[in-house]
Order: C-alpha cells, then structure tokens, then sequence
C-alpha cells in the first residue's frame, strides 16, 4: 500500500510525458491556470523531439526535455536517464498524456504508486495502444476511458476513474478515438486535480482518496 500524498495549499508539482499532439496535456495546461485547481505542471518530457506537444508547452513557458531511446545503449539505460530527468523536477505525480513507452524497474522504483496513464479503453479490455480498433472489431457497445496507476504491466494497474462513450452503427476507429478524447480530457483533468489536492492511496485493486 503506498502513502497517500497531502496537499499543503501550495500548487502540487507534476510531470507531464507525451508522445504526440498533447491534446490531453494542453486540458491539464489550461486548467493549471487556474490557481484553485491546485497543480503546477513542472515540466514535459517527450520521447521523441519537434511534436506538438512540446511545443505546447513551449508555448506555455513549461520546462520541457527529450529523452529517446535510441540515445542510449538499450531500454534500461534509457529508463535510467528518464528517471533521473524526472526526478530533477521533484515531482508529486507523473502523468502520462500520451506516451507511447513502457517505463521500466527503475523508474517505478522511484515513481510507482503515482505514475498515472490514461487509456482510451475501458479496461481490463483491450490493452495496449489500438484500444478503439480492437473495441471496433470486438462489436461492443460501450467504449470508453480509463485512468490507472501504472505498474509492472501493460495496461493492469489499479483504476482511479472510467468512463464510458456509446458505439455508434457508423463509427470509424477515427471517429471513436476522438469522441473517447473528448471525454478522455475532462475525466484526466478531474481526477488528476483531484489526486494531487487530497491525496490517495493504492491498496491492492482500490485507489483510495485522501
């Protein structure tokens, strides 16, 4: 069972990691605007350089930083220096908006227990990074959003909050990845909020507030 994380009245600092155009991470920017939503975006880190998420945060004065995979000997060097470029900013939390690596031992060594993710899926059904093909292909009739706690594996951490976006008769993989988003977005700035002002717990399956 992790220590639950208290919120001291000052702005909880938190990483931000993507891969891509940000569209998650520019819903956090805009709500840390707001000094009552209780979170100051410390830095971005990406895995790759010139994405747009970057640059969205660039444009928001946010300290941003690359660390690739293919700069370093193998993946566990590469956990190592990502870890290690986190760290300098002392986060509370990191979040995950995007980012399409799997971290490794000694990033959750140091991180586990608040590293969120969120998943345009609804798990524990379809894992890894085509949620809503596989959603399409499987017929159902809910899809959805999940944010977790990361751990060891790919997409089975503990659930911090879900919801759920109808099938329509005529969508394309396009078109229910960007309705999942648009409710992917507010769930991500709620709970991460949330999270960071009163604190929680991971105790087993549960993710306990406050």
């Amino acid at each position: 069972m992790t220590s639950p994380r208290e919120y001291s009245g000052q702005p909880v600092p938190i990483v931000v990691l993507v891969s891509g155009s940000g569209t998650l991470l520019q819903a956090l920017l805009d709500a840390a605007q707001d000094p009552a939503y209780g979170v100051r975006i410390a830095a971005v880190g990406a895995d790759r350089p010139d994405i747009e998420g970057l640059a969205r945060a660039e444009g928001a004065g946010v300290p941003t930083f690359v660390c690739r995979v293919k700069d370093h000997p193998d993946r566990t060097a590469w956990d190592v220096a990502l870890t290690e470029q986190v760290a300098t900013y002392e986060p509370s939390l990191v979040v995950s908006a995007g980012f399409l690596k799997l971290v490794g031992e000694r990033f959750l060594a140091s991180f586990g227990g608040r590293y969120l993710n969120s998943h345009n899926a609804l798990l524990p059904s379809f894992p890894g990074i085509h949620g809503p093909r596989d959603a399409l292909e499987y017929g159902v009739k809910l899809a959805g959003a999940t944010l977790f706690v990361v751990d060891a594996g790919v997409d089975t951490g503990a659930i911090v909050a879900q919801c759920a976006v109808p099938v329509q008769d005529d969508d394309t993989v396009d078109s229910l990845t960007e309705r999942i988003k648009q409710a992917e977005r507010p769930q991500l700035v709620e709970w991460v909020g949330r999270l960071a002002r009163d604190g929680f717990a991971v105790d087993g399956r549960r993710v306990r507030i406050g």
